[in-house]
């Protein structure tokens, strides 16, 4: 099965879960807050500390205070792991009962256990009195709500599924333009290994799942790929089994002996030459027009990875009001700017995504992220969830993954991983 334009709400998050009672805290229109909570100032917990991500959260910032100028904004960002230094945090401060007034967390099951445990409450109060039902769209908004109710509000949509690159390598290694498929691309990685130039920089194990998760896209089809979530292909499957010796492959001609530390320093390979590809989100667009200063089709350009046109890979950022905030009045309006069209673009030309509204001023969005937004409001577009980014697995079978491919990518036992992934399938579903 896979996604239309309007479809998100075949990813299933709704029969995942548990609702919890609805809250029954109130706001105004311009995001006031409940009775008995302080609006003096508001800790929002993210991930966005690095370059071309704190960019992003800093324009949104500017755009709040402004509004709310008697509110201390307590900027409570972790780096590094794209989240996962701050999940680690932030798991520890809400099972002691010490949550901050807001939280990252990516749309989808990703939420799943917070839900379960109780951590976060119900905030479909705020998508009523801000309309917000009417103003994203409504695979999104199905995407996002359990039993009802809904838990957060999306800021952007991401695309996982893009190959980066810089014009200038492939002119040197006489290569036309970038692969469509991974098998083109082995071809072309033979090449440039014989000039010395790796075909495919790699970051730490996050980047590795990002890159799996592309390569099944790719071999599979969107059809078969949403399949491997829902439990209708099997991971032990002939056509399974060859995409992941695929994957292999793919990895011989990385520098994954050499890995860099987070994804940043992994594309500054893409714009130093040294390396030819690099498989990520269009985060990396807000990184190399903004830190790296360069101009999109001559300093960098970006396509659709092997075998993946016409496909959004999709995640999408979103925050939270947990149980027992500390100041919920403020979180209320922390949450208001996240939905509202200043806050959202003032956000997403800065963070190298397109706004989850669907009012957004287009002029805004210039450069690879024009293209962006018109192929998500594309009718035709297929979509897709991300593994690597929360979308497709609940936290318990995400984990059982990382665990698997840690493993993998040092064995390259196929039927090994696959083995294990199914077994987590079965566990977790």
């Amino acid at each position: 099965m896979r996604y239309s334009r309007r479809g998100i709400v075949a990813l299933g998050l709704a029969a995942a879960l548990f609702a919890l009672p609805a809250c029954s805290s109130s706001a105004n229109d311009d995001g006031g807050g409940s009775s008995g909570s302080s609006d003096s100032e508001v800790e929002v917990f993210s991930w966005w500390a690095g370059p071309g991500e704190k960019e992003g959260l800093d324009a949104m910032i500017a755009d709040f205070t402004k509004k709310n100028s008697g509110i201390k904004f307590n900027n409570a960002a972790v780096a590094g792991g794209a989240g996962t230094n701050a999940k680690t945090v932030l798991a520890t401060r809400l099972q002691a009962k010490n949550p901050p007034d807001s939280y990252q967390v990516h749309a989808g099951l990703e939420l799943a256990s917070d839900i379960q445990a109780g951590y976060v409450e119900d905030i479909t109060y705020l998508y009523d009195q801000q309309g917000w039902k009417e103003k994203f769209p409504k695979g999104l908004i199905d995407a996002i709500t359990v039993d009802g109710k809904i838990y957060s509000v999306p800021v952007n949509i991401h695309r996982s599924n893009l190959l980066w690159f810089n014009p200038a390598t492939l002119q040197k290694a006489g290569i036309a333009a970038a692969p469509k498929t991974w098998d083109e691309f082995l071809t072309q990685a033979a090449t440039l290994k014989s000039k010395n130039i790796t075909a495919l920089s790699i970051g730490p194990g996050w980047t590795q799942e990002h890159l799996l998760e592309n390569v099944l896209l790719g071999e599979l089809g969107t059809d078969k790929y949403t399949g491997l979530w829902n439990g209708s292909t099997d991971w032990k499957s002939a056509e399974v089994t060859a995409a992941l010796t695929k994957y292999t492959k793919i990895l011989g001609f990385s520098d994954l002996k050499s890995a860099a530390a987070d994804w940043q320093p992994a594309l500054d390979k893409v714009v130093d030459g040294t390396a030819a590809y690099n498989v990520m989100g269009d985060w990396a667009d807000g990184y190399l027009k903004g830190a790296k200063a360069l101009e999109f089709k001559t300093g960098y350009d970006v396509v659709a990875t092997p075998g993946s046109e016409g496909v959004y890979n999709f995640l999408s950022d979103s925050f939270t009001l947990p149980v027992g905030a500390p100041h919920k009045g403020a979180a209320e309006k922390w949450l208001v700017e996240c939905g509202s069209t200043e806050g959202q673009d003032a956000f997403n030309p800065q963070k190298g995504s397109v706004p989850a509204r669907t009012d957004a001023d287009k002029s805004k969005y210039t450069g690879y992220l024009a293209a962006a937004l018109a192929e998500w409001q594309n009718p035709s577009t297929k979509i897709v969830g991300s593994l690597a980014h929360g979308v497709v697995a609940n936290n318990a079978f995400k984990g059982e993954i990382d665990t698997a491919l840690q493993i993998f990518v040092q064995d390259s036992n196929v039927a090994k991983f696959a083995d294990a992934v199914a077994k987590a399938y079965a566990a977790n579903k």
